[in-house]
């Protein structure tokens, strides 16, 4: 029997069109003998909408009580996801990656891919995950947490990176090399979070390790991002010859399994569910420093999660069915729960 799947992209933030083409890459991926796609689309004003050809071709009814979710939508786009049987949620950032949508279809009871409420939030939060790593035993990146109305600060000296506390693809993040630079990198920082990092800075090998699974996870082979820039910043990450990807990473092979190790044990520390990507440094003496852990990474074939896992012997059309399956095991899971 085919399954019915929507996926939902664009959303509110500024990775909107990294999220269309994580989404456009998956619906040509889906096998149509397995599968009966449907693409939600969220506005970059909020508004959920659905293509003319889908919605036409609806046959579900339009007042179905999902319609009733508070969520600006044009007529049906709602009701789509009562009608499917998996959602594949490929929002990034803000209004999306960070529970938001998780908690609307978990109120709706529709099956997902990908960590629910709690692991989607935290892993958004970086200043959250990283007390959360802490307490966990896992080795993260030093930093300050600075809110609005705070003084400007930094006891790391230079240079320093300074970070949206909740935001992805590198947006708002600047690396500052003196008091005055720091100043404008808060500000700016501002502009995007009221809440702001000021981190120390990593002088290593960037590496990333893909994890799949839910009980039981699995890590993928590690790769090294080799960066055609000064730092892995926004263009790096998605222009065409900003980064290249090279798998296995070039990092001894006790620091690769360090990386896989501490892959796991980040994704389950933090609640995660279905998929990661979880970002590391390698230091010249061979530690193994956490940098963030990515709940809903970019997901075209061509993307870092999807080579990791293709270089460990999962091919993009299976990841996706995997992910799918993980998704409808974890809801029957759930349901069989006493509240």
């Amino acid at each position: 029997m085919r399954r019915r799947v929507a996926v939902i992209a664009g959303g509110r933030s500024s990775e909107h069109e990294v999220s269309l083409a994580s989404a456009r890459s998956v619906l040509d991926a889906l096998d149509p003998a397995r599968y009966d796609p449907v693409e939600v689309t969220i506005g970059r004003d909020g508004r959920w909408a659905l293509p003319p050809a889908a919605r036409a071709a609806l046959d579900g009814p339009a007042d179905a009580p999902i319609d009733s979710l508070l969520v600006p939508a044009t007529p049906g786009a709602l009701a789509t996801l009562g009608a499917v049987d998996v959602v594949v949620p490929l929002l990034h950032g803000p209004f999306g990656e960070d529970g938001t949508v998780q908690g609307l279809l978990e109120l709706a009871g529709i099956p997902y891919v990908g960590s629910g409420v709690t692991g989607s939030a935290v892993c958004m939060d970086k200043d959250v995950c990283k007390a959360v790593l802490r307490g966990n035993g896992i080795p993260v990146a030093e930093s300050i947490t600075l809110r609005t109305g705070d003084a400007p600060a930094n006891p790391f000296g230079y240079p320093v990176f300074v970070k949206p506390a909740r935001l992805g693809s590198s947006v708002g993040i600047s690396k500052a090399r003196s008091e005055e630079e720091l100043v404008d990198a808060i500000e700016l920082a501002f502009r995007h979070d009221d809440k702001v990092l000021v981190e120390e800075l990593q002088d290593g090998v960037e590496v990333e390790c893909g994890v799949l699974g839910s009980a039981d996870p699995i890590a993928s082979a590690v790769g090294e991002i080799v960066v055609n820039a000064d730092w892995y910043d926004y263009a790096a990450k998605y222009d065409e010859g900003g980064m290249e990807l090279v798998v296995p990473a070039r990092i001894s092979a006790a620091a690769s399994d360090e990386v896989q190790r501490l892959s796991l044990e980040a994704f389950k520390a933090t609640d995660c569910d279905g998929m990661a990507r979880v970002d590391f440094f390698v230091r010249a003496d061979g530690a193994v420093v956490l940098n963030e852990v990515n709940t809903i990474p970019g997901f075209t074939a061509t993307s870092v999660y999807a080579k990791l896992f293709e270089a460990s012997g999962i091919p993009y059309p299976e990841l996706l069915d995997r992910l799918v399956d993980l998704a409808l095991e974890r809801h029957e899971r759930r349901a069989r729960l006493f509240y």
